[in-house]
């Protein structure tokens, strides 16, 4: 007797030490898709309003105002040519630590918004060389930071695969080879569905994300074969969203439409999922109503919410017109960026630091031997001066408001 109460007690301890989870919770708890609408937990219809935090987990040589260094890959060896890997690496970690903050959620959240879409690489979640780590990436823990402030500040984030295994588009934005390897790679394809399925388990109770965009801007239009590559779009989708589904059932997915997330002819089965949308992204067009009719068109033929997880990088009067017809066409948005170098089409302005044309001009000179990257390479000093002014300038205390801009958006400054 002795013997078993003592179990009972052992068994008690062991259970009472154990840490705080978050416990399964209801599917009640999370927006979901109704109809052509998405519904809050309390039914209330919720149409996305917000921005894209691009940049900070994938950076793109142009929000630098690089030209031919495009992606990132590419600008981490042309810093690396320039200055070495140990200033690179403190680099990647301080533009982390500082390009987005809470600060940033706050404000985000103080004009009004109530959503962000989270562009990421698919390398924070492997071994693979990446922003300055080759070993123990810190994709989660970035992720779990963003979930913590944005849980905070009343904001929900979908969580935006940037940059895929081998490549999704076959060019510069998604870190790749210039070619869309994914879709003729078994192994990338697999790599592909195991990130998401992780992702997939740590939030699988995290209501403050709204859903996984799973792919971005597949497939760019460049290539011969066009028709073979746009009919293996929707079999990777239903890979991804059977691996999600293994387990999580929570949250909404969102598929992208074939070349720039603007062709939807490539889907033929709307029904294979039963709390799944789509995402279209439209830039540089006019603001018409011609110019959405085709994606309103595909919307009610599948009854499914469709919206636009990018547009933008245009002027306050553009920006206006085209979020104004989205919302008459019940067309939720995240519109791109929040943050960007030396420009008024974004919310937030960042300062070109002294020096940084000398940065610019060296990615623009010939690299292709050592002996050009010698002849090319600038002052060491001057470029590490520069890189370290960067970091100071992203900080939001240091950016300036785009305020026109911002009331483009509909919202406060």
């Amino acid at each position: 007797m002795k013997n078993i109460v003592s179990f009972f007690f052992l068994l008690f301890v062991l259970v009472g030490c154990q840490p705080k989870t978050m416990h399964d919770l209801s599917s009640n708890s999370f927006i979901k898709v109704d109809g052509q609408n998405l519904k809050k937990p309390n039914g209330d219809k919720f149409l996305i309003k917000g921005i894209n935090l691009g940049n900070w987990l994938n950076p793109e040589g142009y929000m630098f105002s690089f030209k031919e260094v495009s992606s990132a890959r590419l600008i981490d060896q042309a810093l690396r040519e320039m200055v070495g890997p140990d200033v690179v690496n403190q680099f990647w970690k301080d533009f982390k630590d500082n390009y987005v903050t809470r600060e940033d959620i706050n404000y985000i959240k103080e004009t009004g918004m109530n959503s962000i879409r989270l562009p990421f690489h698919y390398k924070l979640f492997t071994d693979e060389d990446y922003m300055g780590l080759s070993k123990n990436q810190d994709g989660f823990a970035r992720i779990d930071s963003l979930i913590s402030w944005c849980r905070d500040a009343g904001l929900y984030i979908i969580l935006d695969m940037h940059d895929a295994p081998g490549g999704q588009m076959g060019d510069n934005i998604d870190d790749s080879y210039g070619y869309p390897w994914l879709f003729s790679s078994k192994e990338s394809q697999q790599l592909f569905c195991e990130i998401w399925k992780k992702i997939a388990a740590r939030y699988k109770n995290e209501p403050v994300i709204l859903g996984y965009d799973l792919l971005n801007e597949p497939l760019a239009p460049y290539f011969n074969n066009m028709d073979e590559l746009n009919a293996q779009l929707e079999p990777l989708y239903k890979l991804a969203v059977k691996a999600i589904r293994e387990v999580d059932k929570n949250h909404v997915v969102l598929l992208g439409g074939a070349q720039w997330n603007g062709n939807f002819k490539v889907f033929n089965d709307s029904k294979f999922d039963s709390n799944m949308m789509y995402t279209c992204h439209r830039y540089w067009c006019d603001t018409l109503q011609t110019n959405l009719q085709d994606l309103i068109d595909f919307r009610n033929k599948v009854n499914l919410p469709l919206y636009m997880g990018e547009t933008g990088e245009n002027t306050d009067a553009w920006v206006n017109a085209f979020r104004s017809l989205m919302e008459k066409n019940n067309m939720g948005w995240h519109f791109w960026p929040y943050k960007k170098l030396k420009t008024s089409s974004c919310m937030v302005k960042i300062k070109e630091p002294e020096n940084w044309d000398m940065i610019i001009k060296y990615t623009e000179q010939p690299r292709g031997n050592f002996k050009q990257i010698r002849e090319a390479r600038p002052d060491q000093e001057l470029v590490k001066k520069a890189l370290a002014q960067f970091i100071e300038n992203c900080k939001f205390k240091s950016c300036t408001k785009n305020e026109g801009y911002i009331k483009a958006l509909g919202m406060k400054p």
